[in-house]
């Protein structure tokens, strides 16, 4: 099983850079995107609806800002929107597609700017629900697999001149504790399984040229550990700021 997650920097304009032509190609089973920033009213052209593919949206309140989607080969049992976190639900962060006993969700967490005191407590707060509600979920007899732009670089190999970086929003201390509990209580980072490649970055702030950051994961529940089988960030052509997450997966759905 191959899943692809993406944080598209607002979905149009990743399509006009070449998304879905190099998408068309890979064969996968699951397709996770984020900050695709439109409604899916908005979407008038086919190639936003592979027919290989069930297409779902969960956009922002306003349909300008956030919004996730996911394409599912497969015809999901069901579809959950949002995770119950208030008004970050009218936000449009979350999207989750269920089978069996897995579930496959897609994440945008919140933005903060370096220094913006009020927009790092509201990504705090976002994290703090967050990580409750998958304690909460990890004892239900379900799998889950989240991929997601998780705007936090866990260790310095994820962190390019990670010394240089250490107060950005995104690799500040609380944020990597706060990766440390997940990952030590029933989750675990599915990349981070098969490689420990200290150059793998997937996001760049200002496109290639910057200190690359390592925030699009694919975070997994513990009993799937030893099924990932390969994993691959994508950075022969530029479809946003993000390169696209490349995880194949010895699972049956």
């Amino acid at each position: 099983m191959r899943i692809i997650s993406f944080s598209a920097d607002g979905l149009r304009e990743a399509a006009k850079r070449g998304f879905y032509d190099w998408l068309s190609r890979q064969d996968a089973d699951f397709i996770c995107i984020q900050d695709i920033r439109c409604s899916e009213y908005d979407l008038q052209d086919d190639v936003f609806f592979p027919s290989d593919y069930n297409a779902y949206f969960f956009d922002d309140v306003n349909g300008k800002d956030n919004g996730v989607a996911i394409y599912c080969r497969a015809l999901p049992k069901a579809i959950m929107t949002g995770l119950g976190f208030a008004d970050f639900d009218m936000q449009g962060r979350y999207i989750q597609a269920d089978y069996g006993e897995l579930s496959v969700g897609c994440l945008l967490a919140p933005v903060a700017n370096d220094g913006a005191v009020e927009e790092q407590k509201t990504k705090n707060e976002f994290f703090s629900l967050l990580g409750a509600h998958l304690e909460k979920v990890r004892n239900k007899r379900r799998k889950f697999l989240i991929c997601g732009n998780w705007r936090i670089a866990h260790t310095a190999a994820d962190m390019q001149n990670s010394a240089e970086n250490s107060n950005r929003s995104g690799f500040l201390p609380e944020e990597r504790q706060w990766m440390d509990a997940l990952l030590e209580n029933g989750y675990r980072d599915a990349f981070r399984q098969v490689s420990n490649d200290s150059d793998a970055f997937s996001y760049w702030p200002g496109e290639r040229g910057e200190d690359g950051w390592r925030i699009d994961l694919q975070i997994i529940s513990e009993e799937l550990q030893y099924s990932v089988e390969h994993a691959a960030i994508y950075t022969g052509e530029s479809f946003s700021r993000h390169a696209p997450v490349i995880i194949d997966y010895d699972i049956d759905l």
